[in-house]
């Protein structure tokens, strides 16, 4: 693993879950990881209600945009984490690979999305917790 760890977070449609984790890991990490984020089927725009449970948290991800993940992307990752992206994930040996059961927030309420997001919280700070373990 190179001094900054760079990790990859991979969703379908890289509108929701993967973005909420990028901007939480974006946030947490002070820039001690890199933070990629991409879809095997991106996107037209964010899920809106991702972008208004984040933007609670102080998280403002509205500026992202849905992009497809690329093999490269994922060749260049120390930690990849899939959430439903099944078969359409490239696996390289070495890498660190999680696939992160997580319910697809598009379409949800509001409360709904608010546990998706509180759940991916958890997750990024322990990830955040391996990954630099001197990181607060």
């Amino acid at each position: 693993m190179s001094d900054t760890p760079i990790v990859l977070f991979v969703c379908v449609h890289n509108a929701g879950r993967s973005q909420m984790a990028a901007g939480y890991m974006s946030a947490l990490s002070g820039g001690a990881v890199e933070v990629r984020s991409g879809g095997s089927e991106p996107g037209d725009s964010l899920n809106p209600t991702a972008i208004a449970v984040m933007a609670e948290e102080g998280i403002d991800i509205s500026q992202a945009v849905p992009q497809l993940m690329t093999t490269e992307q994922v060749r260049a990752a120390d930690a990849v984490i899939t959430m439903g992206c099944g078969d359409a994930c490239p696996i390289f040996p070495g890498k660190r690979y999680e696939d992160w059961e997580l319910d697809d927030p598009k379409g949800r309420p509001i409360d709904e999305v608010r546990a998706i997001r509180d759940d991916i919280r958890s997750r990024v700070e322990r990830l955040l917790g391996e990954l630099v373990p001197d990181a607060s």
